[in-house]
């Protein structure tokens, strides 16, 4: 007999899919299939504007883990867009992120179709986001998901190394300080802070390394030249 496995699910929500950053993510679910060592071959999944169904095999023996059957299907509340959803099956779970059809600001009150309790439904709750709470608040995906396999999300191929922080513009890298407002030079500077020879002195220009006034130890007396012989 198939055992039903645990579900974890979120979700965001929006009047538009208008993107306020490169990685918001609006209208969407997050829905994890909360099993380890998932067989690949035996994987059998189906999305459907209105339903959702899971059947594969999970275990491993060299962790103790007996071989089982899983299944699970059902209706879901509203419509999604299987084409623009994504899957991704990893070693601890199979996660699924499903795009809403319609947008609008409220939440799914339950990922069901049908109004019942089930033990194996359960809020994802490091990946909730309260509904009044969503402004400003970029989508947890985490590195499960392979946003490049998501159809139509404009700016989410890959997320591209973040435009604009191409090596920081106006830092230039730094080159040996030459850029000290008023063409001041660095060696100067350490001198007139006490660091004789530049960076000659370990503790830098904190100056942390500089002698102690207050210090009992002065160190060995000067030597004394010895008088000339007669």
């Amino acid at each position: 007999m198939a055992v039903h496995p645990e579900l974890l699910w979120a979700q965001r929500s929006s009047e538009s899919d208008e993107k306020k950053v490169a990685c918001d993510v609006q209208n969407i679910l997050y829905v994890t299939v909360n099993l380890p060592d998932i067989k690949p071959e035996t994987l059998q999944y189906e999305l459907t504007p209105n339903h959702i169904s899971f059947k594969a095999k999970a275990g491993n023996a060299a962790k103790g883990l007996d071989e089982k059957d899983y299944e699970f299907a059902f209706d879901l509340f509203e419509e999604v867009v299987p084409e623009e959803s994504s899957k991704n099956l990893t070693s601890r779970s199979f996660n699924l992120l499903l795009r809403k059809k319609e947008k609008k600001a409220e939440y799914w009150p339950r990922l069901t179709k049908e109004k019942v309790r089930t033990q194996f439904i359960k809020t994802d709750f490091s990946k909730w986001v309260d509904e009044d709470e969503q402004e400003g608040d970029t989508a947890a995906v985490d590195d499960d998901f392979d946003m490049g396999g998501m159809g139509g999300m404009p700016g989410m191929g890959g997320m591209g190394g973040m435009p604009g922080m191409g090596g920081m513009p106006g830092m230039g890298g730094m080159p040996g300080m030459g850029g000290m407002p008023g063409g001041m030079d660095l060696d100067a500077m350490l001198k007139s802070m006490g660091g004789e020879g530049g960076l000659g002195n370990e503790a830098g220009p904190s100056g942390a390394g500089d002698d102690d006034d207050d210090s009992d130890d002065d160190g060995p007396p000067p030597l004394e030249e010895a008088e000339p012989k007669a």
